[in-house]
């Protein structure tokens, strides 16, 4: 395997900041770390610390991170804002108001607690932008090269047709397929996923040639260009067994530039400053640890000390699908009749500001198994506690090699859910353990005992355009109140329910051909079908967690439009917006790969403009 490019920082330094980043996820992270490459001095701020912990390195304890103490914003988000039919939901906690949506507040945002999957968005998500913008630099050959640049590619053989990237700052890989010969119920398993998609696929030969000719990797091009379905492989952020994302690229950047990357943490923004020009010179912060209510140690440390910090040439937000817009708003930036309402000066009214929430639909089917998987045999999915010996699955994982290196997921499927469908828009997984969506203690529940599978559905490509971000208060410390709007709620489509649908009944045709292995399914249970009964469950009991499009892009003369296509805040200068936030639609499956390709591109585009307009 080659190695990556030596990283290089330019020397000198003054005593201005030229661009603030806010947020260090995998929007600004790479962002603020590849700014500094380029010569510039760069403030990167997180409201968070960079604590180190076992939860954060060990793939198989994502669960666990997403509810560390240390790292965790709780939001409680609601999807519907009918009380009667939000409370049929068992994961509503009617004391917060709403459903657990864990977020992260450390180094490396996000990608410190999420299941680390790395597949690459559909090639119409990047041709809409361009066609709706008008930007050919957005067209989807054009925007492979982005991924190349930021990936390290260590799985596979280095073939020049899989347009991989192997000398990028974010390693790849894969689960070690030999695991799963240690136990018989997750071949069984596996061979009834496989039977599935051969039965399913359309024209079966040809998409199964197509696939083994790139090993069944869903980021090869040729898969990627030609929307093929099937079972895959699924790539993960990791390297030598260890999780990986923006935070190990801002630390060795850090270190490298000292004086051209600054990362400042426990340090919450609570408003971009402006110049009468309307010119984003800089923010206020507010500088202490766990200020932000959705923290659950909030308070706990006073009121934080108000600082202000300047820049000489942008800010840039990338505080994510939630608080990018909080911050906007508070920042005078939105719509008119919400900021007045809180007393807030209305500097640009932006009426598409926490407008146009999107996210995935995801439910789980259930299998309890005929026994204890052999597989994890002795796994106690945790850290040695002091003085106790480790378990021998975490003594592996020191050596980097076991199921820990892994995050339970031990099959995939993409399926479309209609032949009809341009792309592949179900992408179905299977897990070891009980996982039923996001609750207060769900991370101790998945691994309570040793024989329960979990089959997880999830929908891309979803139609419904009418979740909302709004200010709760004109307090930064207060989280926003976030409502999706789920289904007929929002836009009434039944194409986004009758697709998850097919893909629960797709799970269970997969449970049923892994033969006599799986003693019942306990979750929502055999008694719940045919299509009324299985509708019911997913409109009370769907989830997501890949939030985007609250400050959505589109070309001038829109009036919903947040940005432009070169991530300006319309209405601003020297003020842009780099994360989730910025998609006009959801793309792809995973969403965390799409926002580190914007933000590879984001650099050239900040980098470019620096340069026309002289850069010092």
């Amino acid at each position: 395997m080659p190695e990556p490019e030596p990283l290089a920082c330019p020397g000198g330094a003054d005593d201005a900041y030229d661009y603030i980043v806010v947020g260090s996820g995998a929007g600004g992270g790479p962002l603020a770390a590849n700014l500094a490459r380029s010569g510039f001095r760069v403030l990167l701020i997180e409201a968070g610390g960079d604590e180190d912990s076992y939860d954060y390195q060990v793939p198989a304890f994502h669960p666990r991170a997403s509810e560390d103490p240390r790292y965790s914003w709780n939001f409680f988000v609601r999807h519907y804002r009918d009380e009667t039919r939000q409370k049929r939901d068992f994961k509503y906690r009617e004391r917060e108001g709403g459903v657990l949506y864990p977020r992260a507040a450390t180094l490396g945002g996000c990608t410190a607690h999420n299941a680390m999957i790395l597949i690459y968005p559909h090639n119409s998500d990047w041709d809409h932008i361009a066609t709706l913008t008008g930007d050919a630099s957005w067209r989807s050959d054009t925007m492979r090269r982005y991924f190349e640049r930021l990936e390290r590619c260590e799985y596979g053989d280095r073939d020049p047709a899989s347009r991989h990237g192997y000398c990028g700052w974010l390693s790849t890989n894969v689960a070690d397929p030999r695991l799963m010969l240690r136990d018989v119920f997750v071949i069984r398993l596996v061979k009834g996923a496989v039977r599935e998609s051969l039965r399913t696929l359309s024209n079966p030969i040809t998409r199964l040639w197509r696939k083994l000719r790139s090993d069944l990797d869903p980021n090869d091009w040729r898969l990627v260009k030609d929307d093929v379905e099937g079972v895959c492989m699924t790539p993960l952020t990791t390297h030598q067994g260890r999780r990986v994302g923006s935070r190990e690229y801002v630390q060795a950047v850090a270190a490298l530039c000292p004086g051209r990357l600054t990362v400042r943490t426990h340090t919450l923004v609570s408003r971009v400053l402006f110049d009468e020009a309307n010119r984003a010179t800089g923010v206020e912060c507010l500088a202490g640890a766990h200020l932000y209510r959705a923290d659950p140690a909030a308070g706990s440390q006073g009121e934080g000390e108000r600082i202000r910090l300047s820049a000489r040439r942008e800010v840039v937000l990338c505080a994510g699908a939630f608080n990018t817009p909080q911050l906007l708003k508070l920042s005078g930036i939105g719509p008119r009749a919400e900021l007045e309402k809180h007393g807030i000066e209305v500097r640009v009214d932006l009426p598409g500001v926490g407008e146009n929430l999107q996210d995935r639909y995801e439910v789980t089917v259930v299998n309890r198994m005929r026994g204890d998987f052999a597989l994890m045999k002795g796994m106690t999915f945790r850290p040695p506690a002091p003085g106790e010996p480790p378990d021998p699955a975490f003594r592996e994982w020191q050596q980097g090699t076991g199921p820990y290196t892994t995050n339970g997921a031990v099959v995939a499927l993409l399926k479309r859910s209609t032949e009809d469908k341009r792309a592949p828009d179900l992408f179905l997984f299977g897990l070891l353990g009980n996982f039923r969506g996001y609750y207060p203690g769900y991370s101790q529940d998945i691994a309570r005992d040793r024989k329960h599978f979990t089959w997880a559905v999830l929908k891309a490509h979803t139609h419904n355009t009418a979740g909302r971000v709004t200010l709760r208060s004109s307090d930064p410390r207060d989280p926003p109140d976030i409502d999706f709007h789920y289904f007929d709620e929002g836009t009434p489509d039944g194409d986004d329910m009758a697709a998850v649908v097919e893909g629960v009944e797709t799970v269970r045709r997969m449970a049923d051909r892994a033969g006599d292995v799986i003693a019942e399914e306990v979750y929502p249970g055999r008694e719940v079908s045919g299509r009324e009964a299985v509708e019911a469950f997913i409109r009370d009991n769907a989830w997501g967690h890949h939030a985007s499009c609250t400050c959505r892009m589109g070309p001038a003369g829109d009036p919903m439009a947040v940005v432009d296509s070169r991530f300006r805040v319309v209405g601003c200068q020297g003020l842009r917006v780099v994360d989730a936030s910025i998609f006009p639609r959801i793309p792809g499956f995973f969403i965390v790969s799409a926002v580190y390709m914007v933000s590879e591109k984001a650099v050239e585009v900040i980098v470019a403009d620096a340069h026309e307009a002289g850069a010092s």
